[in-house]
């Protein structure tokens, strides 16, 4: 088995169960004992992980080296490897028998479904190389003139609900977004090959593949770069994974799914500063809080509004590093930061009900789901990678801490609140600490290692080619500047 350059372990000493098929989950740490608790006690440590309302815009709370796009981004590249549609049971789970039904690959399936052959519906009749766009509803915008439609929604069917690769990249307005930027990002992509005189009958083949390793390096180094110690990433490309092991099939693993990744539901805020119509700032006609980015949606929404109406198309600006002009200048859009990765949740988030109209809010889902998948505790993780576990007392910092001690878990403490904790405490909530840092590197880098069309198996010395900021470089603020001006803010500025 070639690994490119890159020390893995021997493949002759990967037990037969590390192998597994495609389309399964498995885990990192399959000797570790699960942690077990009472359920009440994860029901009470749930509901200790919610931000006061009077904290929900303090400056004290947000991450600043972080935009608030890249959460969204990493909800969309979650809906790119994972899809687990299995019910949350009152037992315990074995991973190895849930089904994803995403490839465990950044290959964006999502987006492509299985080509044009395979789904036509996603592409375009006049042109069968480039994506569909949707275009949205004309509708006022802060003074009351009327915003025309533009190609800036989802496709959609008849009865409202999106035409793309993976249906939850419709649940809410600001992932769906980021679905709409890397279908224009196809399409600008195979301009860009087509202008430099490359064969019709490849283009589209080439697009993608020149898109898929783009994506695939913002992935790996503009996101997991800026969520981890870099020192990690660094050391999970230099010297190899030493926990994540598999295989000729990678996996997601449980430890990561249900725990780690789980970080982006710290990030997210209670209200954005969106566009120039919605934003706090700018009191033109309201805020956009967090609950109204499911009403203009044909999943989480009731389908009386989409196609998503003109006045909320996303201002790229106030979610990625895109240069905002001078301080002076009038009507400067404010750059959203992300919330810190720290034990809580915004509160709209926090007590979102899932599914709708059930009695668990999210945090408390997320415990039960990890408890009853057989997680081991955090403590039990660090020693199993050598590194320094937080101290009982650490961890029982906070009224939240002062929950999980009174439940046992200052000392032995549930993986995904762990990881959170461990962000908090040991980097003030900017990057995640030693533990949530090394499962994240190494599966990403795990997951572009096990599939042979990634950049980091094909080519692993490969620059990113695509214009950019930096020559060899690329960035989700490249991405957005390639599709051109018109797109970064397509509002356009006050008059």
């Amino acid at each position: 088995m070639a690994h490119h350059g890159f020390k893995l372990r021997d493949e002759a000493d990967v037990p037969a169960w590390l192998t597994f098929a495609p389309g399964k989950f498995g885990r990192m740490f399959p000797k570790l004992a699960p942690l077990e608790a009472p359920k009440e006690a994860f029901e009470a440590l749930g509901a200790a992980m919610k931000e006061e309302a009077a904290d929900i815009n303090a400056p004290a709370g947000d991450n600043a080296a972080i935009p608030a796009g890249f959460t969204y981004l990493g909800q969309f590249v979650d809906h790119d490897i994972t899809f687990d549609t299995t019910p949350l049971p009152e037992v315990m789970v074995d991973p190895l028998a849930i089904h994803n039904f995403r490839t465990p690959s950044l290959d964006l399936d999502c987006v492509y479904g299985n080509g044009p052959a395979a789904h036509p519906f996603l592409y375009q009749r006049e042109d069968g190389a480039k994506l569909q766009l949707g275009a949205t509803d004309p509708s006022p915008n802060e003074a009351n003139v009327q915003i025309e439609a533009k190609h800036n929604d989802l496709p959609r069917g008849a009865n409202g609900f999106a035409l793309i690769g993976d249906p939850r990249n419709d649940e809410n307005l600001l992932v769906a977004q980021t679905h709409v930027a890397f279908l224009k990002f196809h399409n600008a992509v195979v301009d860009h090959i087509r202008a430099g005189g490359a064969p019709k009958d490849s283009d589209f083949f080439e697009a993608r593949r020149r898109v898929t390793w783009h994506y695939q390096w913002i992935v790996l180094h503009d996101f997991v770069g800026r969520l981890i110690e870099p020192a990690v990433l660094g050391d999970v490309l230099q010297n190899g994974r030493r926990f994540f092991t598999f295989g000729h099939d990678a996996f997601i693993p449980v430890e990561f799914s249900a725990a780690a990744y789980r970080l982006g539901h710290s990030m997210v805020r209670q209200e954005y500063n969106y566009n120039r119509v919605f934003n706090p700032s700018e009191a033109r006609l309201a805020p956009a809080t967090f609950n109204f980015f499911f009403r203009f949606t044909g999943l989480s929404g009731d389908g009386s509004n989409v196609p998503v109406p003109s006045n909320w198309i996303i201002d790229w600006r106030r979610f990625f590093e895109l240069g905002l002009g001078s301080s002076t200048a009038p009507n400067k859009p404010t750059l959203n930061p992300t919330r810190k990765l720290d034990p809580f949740l915004a509160p709209e988030l926090h007590d979102l009900r899932v599914p709708p109209g059930k009695e668990k809010r999210l945090p408390v889902l997320n415990l039960l789901r990890g408890a009853r998948a057989g997680l081991p505790s955090g403590q039990a993780v660090a020693a199993a990678m050598k590194v320094a576990a937080l101290a009982p007392e650490d961890v029982a910092t906070g009224p939240d801490g002062a929950v999980a001690k009174a439940h046992g878990f200052d000392a032995r403490t549930p993986l995904w609140y762990y990881i959170l904790k461990e962000a908090s405490v040991v980097h003030s909530g900017a990057r995640l600490g030693p533990v949530g840092s090394r499962i994240l590197a190494e599966v990403f880098v795990g997951l572009l290692e096990g599939d042979s069309r990634s950049f980091l198996a094909q080519a692993p010395e490969w620059k990113p080619t695509l214009p950019s900021a930096t020559p060899g470089q690329f960035t989700m603020a490249d991405l957005i500047r390639f599709l051109g001006a018109g797109e970064i803010n397509p509002l356009g500025d006050p008059a």
